[in-house]
């Protein structure tokens, strides 16, 4: 990575509530930040600035950003934080600035993303798994709700160096020897949880102080490790419809007041992440022989909203 003093240049790709949230830490610790988004967070943030809304307070942050995709181009290290159905397309309108040497890091949900960008970039593409609850109550400004926790891998020299990076930032990263199967666990939270909420129009509380909502994610849960087992995902911790249900349920539990993203952008009128997240366990358990009914049935109906919404 190029430094200046001790920083790596860092792009943000997709800034919005993920990407603002670390990569505004990140330049508030004093890390050299571009961030790339939509028109309207780069005007607000080059007018005043990205505020970080945290439980101690606000904080201003001042902040490069454009819609130009060029930007990465004298970039060491780059965030990739565009929604996973946005993937292919803004790996390939990236491709073309990406340094030889550069590591991008998918902070993104679903499993199958640092795959999709290393074809188009040939970059060294880590996969993320990111624990955050953030949402962008207007442009340039993240609320964030709880944690702000990474796990990257697999390990390597490089890999070291982007967890180093994050630290000096104050953002929590571990490095997992298992990455494919920390995202699998991150999936079967997203799928037990996103869905409920979104068509729910709760809260991750609300989801788990319903006897009923428990019983549906249990039974997604259920389905999930099913199609994990047959495409052989060993997940860490996470073993059997009991310890799955716990992984789910300390999700929501730390993140109670939190709506799901794809609650968020229903909410908003935008396209959602749910064919990354129940619809890609719908596309595997097919593929598999599994079935997998609920993950259909919650998949299905997200996409009825989301295609009434555009």
């Amino acid at each position: 990575m190029s430094e200046v003093r001790d920083w790596p240049r860092i792009a943000v790709v997709g800034a919005g509530a993920v990407g603002g949230y670390f990569g505004g830490t990140l330049a508030r610790a004093g890390a050299p930040v571009v961030f790339i988004g939509r028109k309207h967070f780069v005007g607000a943030v080059n007018a005043k600035g990205l505020v970080l809304d945290k439980s101690e307070g606000q904080h201003r942050i001042k902040g490069v950003a454009t819609t130009d995709m060029s930007a990465v181009r004298d970039c060491s290290l780059i965030l990739f934080c565009v929604k996973a159905n946005a993937t292919a397309t803004a790996a390939a309108q990236m491709a073309p600035f990406v340094r030889p040497d550069a590591t991008i890091v998918c902070l993104q949900n679903g499993v199958d993303n640092a795959e999709r960008v290393h074809a188009a970039t040939k970059a060294l593409s880590l996969p993320a798994v990111v624990y955050v609850a953030v949402s962008v109550p207007e442009p340039g400004r993240v609320k964030h709700l709880a944690r702000g926790d990474l796990i990257i891998g697999p390990p390597c020299e490089r890999t070291t160096g982007v967890a180093n990076v994050f630290d000096r930032g104050g953002i929590y990263c571990r490095i997992s020897d298992n990455i494919e199967g920390e995202l699998w666990v991150k999936l079967l939270c997203n799928c037990a949880l996103n869905a409920i909420s979104a068509l729910g129009r709760v809260t991750y509380g609300e989801i788990i102080r319903d006897d009923n909502a428990m019983k549906l994610m249990e039974r997604v849960v259920d389905e999930v490790l099913a199609v994990a087992r047959a495409a052989g995902v060993v997940m860490p911790g996470v073993h059997h419809s009991e310890s799955g249900m716990a992984a789910a349920m300390e999700i929501a539990t730390q993140m109670a007041d939190a709506f799901s993203s794809t609650a968020q952008d229903l909410n908003r009128e935008r396209v959602t992440e749910i064919d990354a997240l129940n619809g890609y366990i719908v596309r595997r358990g097919a593929e598999l022989g599994v079935p997998v009914p609920i993950n259909n049935a919650l998949f299905t109906l997200v996409k009825l909203a989301e295609r009434r919404n555009q």
